[in-house]
């Protein structure tokens, strides 16, 4: 059975909040998280989605009960691939994990799923400095991931796929980057060495935008005026 984990165990400073950053308001008092749970559980099932929280923990936690939590104690002094690394200690299935202040169209997920391959979700543009950024081996499987790919032809959005079968080699390569290192570090390590066939999956005509600033987090209400959710 496939699960989920939104990773939602950071400060967010990024975006100027006192609150978790996937409590961050869009429209009609819903939240990021709303969101992102609107179009997940209408996909895996609420029983299967796992939520790592850290940073006032009990706001989200309140918020939506019926959730499977993994607290990361340490989340001051760790980032997300120690967060990801926790929540896939209890998992043992193919695994949709995605940054909890990603905004999406549920369609997005669903490219993943029928990719048959571990993949990440992608938009092949030009991307600024503080983006992850992407470019692929001669055969059309990423090689290398991170915010500073020289030749990036591309933005990795924050949505990725590893199937069971490529599951211990992940979690073996998040065990083993420093603990503050983002999860695209694990797959960098992975990709470059050949030891991970890790698809680039393009979002197509689909929105999905990751709110890190001010601008995004417009974007995104620009978005949900035009197109009521």
């Amino acid at each position: 059975m496939l699960k989920t984990v939104i990773l939602a165990a950071g400060m967010g400073t990024r975006l100027g909040s006192l609150i978790p950053k996937p409590l961050s308001a869009l429209e009609n008092e819903k939240v990021i998280l709303d969101y992102q749970l609107q179009s997940l559980i209408e996909i895996v099932g609420v029983n299967n989605i796992f939520v790592v929280v850290g940073y006032k923990k009990e706001l989200i936690m309140e918020r939506y009960p019926q959730l499977i939590y993994v607290y990361n104690n340490k989340y001051i002094h760790t980032n997300t691939s120690k967060s990801l690394l926790m929540a896939l200690e209890k998992i043992d299935d193919d695994v949709i994990w995605l940054n909890g202040d990603v905004f999406f169209d549920k369609e997005v997920i669903e490219l993943l799923i029928n990719s048959n391959n571990s993949c990440c979700l992608v938009d092949n543009k030009s991307c600024g400095q503080e983006e992850i950024k992407y470019n692929c081996h001669e055969d059309g499987y990423i090689k290398n991931i991170s915010k500073e790919v020289p030749d990036g032809i591309g933005e990795a959005l924050g949505i990725n796929l590893i199937l069971k079968r490529d599951l211990s080699l992940f979690k073996t390569e998040l065990n083993r980057v420093s603990d503050n290192a983002y999860f695209e570090k694990a797959l960098e390590n992975l990709t470059l060495e050949k030891k991970l066939r890790l698809l680039p999956v393009n979002k197509e005509r689909y929105f999905c935008q990751e709110i890190d600033f001010q601008e995004d987090l417009q974007e995104v209400l620009e978005y949900l005026s035009v197109n009521k959710r």
